[in-house]
């Protein structure tokens, strides 16, 4: 069975009245001369199109694209409105096309603004459009005819888009009542003929075209439903390059249509002919080519962007330079038809051109890093040109890769086995009609219900979860899925919340995942609170089910709350296990640079503690020191860390060579003598002519 859409027909209702000749105030440059243009020449003053010629043009353009993408099942009926109607083309299929419509209107001619304004309305196209409708188009008969016993399954749907000049909101209004009216006595007349049929659905879009720089006098107003026949929408719109605009927004959103941007279109010059410079053209087609962007997500990657009305989008494709041989089968997806949004341009003309000849062009996604993906191709057939989609992942005709391959053989890790177990948990079985259940609910609703609740926290990777990979939260996490709790089942969890306590007191080791990280993973500390945040928000999905499962949440972050002096013990622990960490990791050679640099501050403070002594000692006004016990060498001086840690093999084999040498020979006699490991020089010369001596050389009385 065939149900047409609304989209089937759709009637045009361009108002012809005279106020349509009024200018659109656009203007148009007509002067194309060059700047060597001689003197006295007087340049073409510019001009402006009128109301009435912009409504064809945009009509036409609308006509236009959806005669390109869609050339048979969509068809278009063209009707003018002045003091009568006038019905420019029918529903059957020769009559559908872009030539027959200009032709037609050519014969038609501008308004005349001399013609009596009070004659003419847009009703009698509107009426028109109405009868227009409950017309039987071919398609439509072909269906009814396959269909002889249930021929009222074929639906007549339509849509009457109106571009007219509309004077308030009240005459907006009066123009949807008129066509509501006039669809129930068309139903009533279809109801008894065969060669008509009744509407049941209509849509309505007004757009109301005013010139610029004037203010509209009708507002714009989204769709609304005005009986269950006919639903209404209006447009109030600039006449000129916002006309168009929005004709082409329009088109887009009834036909399901979608817009791609072909970046980087090499073209040369046409005045430099050994030059080349880069183009875009923009091409519409169905939205299903996109299809593969939005199950995958990576539209964004596609260069999505908004143009300036921002009202649609557009997805960025750059184009790849074609080769020569065209032998080459692709793996297509999906082909739509194209058509360009500026069909005049020199570089959509020069594009088609191109595809037209035979060649074919691929086209891929821009990517700022990586390989590029061929993800689309433009090539012709039968004189016409389709947008080919091509497969960028594995392919239908392949195996299926096995589920611990993983997805693009990314990820191996999958739960595989809990899965297995969840699906059985999950499984329908036939229920018969007596079984009621006192909540009322239908067995397929308590299904939906209980998949609802057993997936809403379920991670599909080992390494993404601690909880599900302990059997110590196998009991909790069964139970806390259930739509109610009993107070067995409550405490039952309570003591699963303190086996995992014990287990954090004691220190035990937990299931943490260390793949794709380096070293030993995380900490014992942070292992337990990852596990206590997964166990938080598992239990927080289901807390708000009843006030049993509010316990089992409440127990928990009362059990997360530790008393201050087991955050103490804690944090002791953390620092023990990093000093530990610290020394492992810096080993010996970092004992040994710490040796040395105690040993030379500690020989630089004895060297400053001596200066100051003899300083002291030598000045006249001062007492003589007290002697103090004797310090040890610097080689005698063990740092405490040095002491404490481990020693390096080089220190240890120093020490035992200074121990060994020191016992092969005579002590010097100023060290054995001195005081305080210091012995003062030439004392015979103080002896014998009773003068102090410094260590400068200088001597004093």
């Amino acid at each position: 069975m065939k149900m047409f859409s609304v989209a089937h027909k759709t009637v045009f209702v361009v108002d012809h009245c005279p106020y349509m000749a009024e200018s659109s105030r656009q203007q148009v440059e007509c002067d194309v001369l060059t700047k060597s243009r001689a003197q006295g020449v007087i340049p073409l003053a510019p001009v402006s199109k009128s109301l009435w010629t912009c409504a064809v043009e945009c009509s036409m353009e609308y006509c236009r694209i959806l005669y390109d993408i869609y050339p048979k099942d969509k068809l278009i009926n063209y009707i003018v409105s002045d003091s009568e109607f006038h019905i420019l083309n029918s529903w059957r299929r020769e009559d559908q096309s872009t030539h027959e419509l200009m032709s037609a209107l050519a014969a038609v001619g501008p308004p005349n603004p001399r013609e009596d304004p009070e004659c003419c309305s847009i009703l009698h196209g509107l009426v028109a459009a109405v009868e227009s409708l409950c017309k039987i188009t071919e398609l439509q008969h072909e269906r009814r005819t396959a269909l002889m016993d249930t021929a009222e399954r074929v639906a007549n749907r339509g849509r009457i888009i109106c571009l007219t000049n509309a004077k308030s909101d009240t005459h907006v209004r009066m123009l949807e009542d008129c066509i509501q009216e006039t669809i129930l006595d068309q139903n009533k007349l279809a109801a008894g003929s065969d060669r008509l049929m009744a509407i049941q659905q209509c849509e309505l879009v007004l757009v109301h075209i005013y010139p610029q720089g004037e203010d509209t006098l009708v507002s714009d107003r989204p769709k609304k439903e005005i009986s269950p026949l006919l639903t209404s929408e209006v447009h109030s719109v600039r006449a000129g390059r916002h006309l168009a605009t929005k004709l082409n927004i329009l088109v887009q959103q009834h036909f399901d249509l979608a817009s791609t941007t072909i970046t980087n279109i090499p073209m040369k010059e046409e005045q430099h002919a050994n030059t080349s410079a880069n183009y875009d053209v923009e091409l519409l087609h169905h939205r299903d080519a996109h299809l593969e962007f939005f199950k995958s997500g990576d539209l964004h990657m596609a260069g999505t962007s908004t143009r300036e009305n921002g009202l649609k989008e557009t997805v960025t494709l750059k184009w790849c330079t074609p080769r020569t041989n065209s032998i080459e089968l692709h793996y297509c997806t999906g082909a739509y038809r194209i058509s360009p949004t500026d069909v005049n341009s020199r570089p959509s003309s020069c594009l088609t051109n191109f595809l037209l000849n035979g060649r074919s062009v691929l086209l891929e996604q821009p990517r700022k890093s990586g390989s590029k993906v061929i993800s689309h191709m433009l090539s012709s057939h039968g004189g016409e040109i389709f947008l080919h989609v091509l497969n960028s992942n594995r392919s239908t005709l392949e195996d299926p890769p096995s589920i611990s391959e993983g997805c693009g053989g990314r990820v191996t890790d999958y739960r595989i086995t809990d899965f297995g177990e969840f699906m059985r948990e999950n499984r329908l079985t036939p229920v018969s009609e007596s079984s009621h259940d006192p909540s009322g609910k239908l067995p397929a609703e308590r299904a939906k219900a209980q998949l609802e609740r057993h997936t809403r926290y379920w991670p599909m990777i080992i390494s993404q979860t601690t909880i599900f990979n302990m059997q110590a939260v196998v009991p909790l996490a069964n139970l806390i899925v259930k739509e109610t709790l009993t107070d067995e089942d409550v405490l039952t969890c309570q003591k699963t919340v303190y086996n995992l306590v014990d287990m954090e007191r004691k220190n035990d080791p937990l299931p943490i995942s260390t793949v794709g990280s380096r070293g030993k993973g995380p900490k014992r500390d942070e292992q337990y609170r990852i596990m206590w945040n997964e166990l938080e928000t598992l239990v927080k999905t289901h807390a708000g089910a009843t006030d049993r499962h509010q316990r089992v949440l409440d127990c928990i972050i009362a059990c997360r709350s530790k008393p201050p002096e087991e955050e103490e013990r804690k944090k002791r622990g953390r620092k023990r296990e990093d000093r530990e960490d610290r020394t492992e990791k810096n080993g010996s050679k970092d004992t040994d640079d710490k040796s040395w640099q105690e040993s030379e501050r500690l020989k630089g403070l004895l060297d400053k503690e001596d200066q100051e002594a003899e300083v002291i000692k030598d000045s006249p006004d001062s007492p003589e020191p007290l002697n103090k016990k004797p310090r040890l060498t610097t080689e005698e001086v063990q740092p405490p860390e040095r002491a404490k840690g481990p020693v390096s093999l080089l220190t240890m084999w120093t020490n035992r060579i200074t121990a060994a040498n020191s016992r092969k020979h005579q002590e010097f006699v100023g060290r054995a003598s001195s005081v305080n490991n210091k012995f003062e020089l030439y004392q015979h010369l103080k002896d014998e002519n009773g003068m102090d001596v410094h260590e400068n050389g200088k001597a004093s009385r």
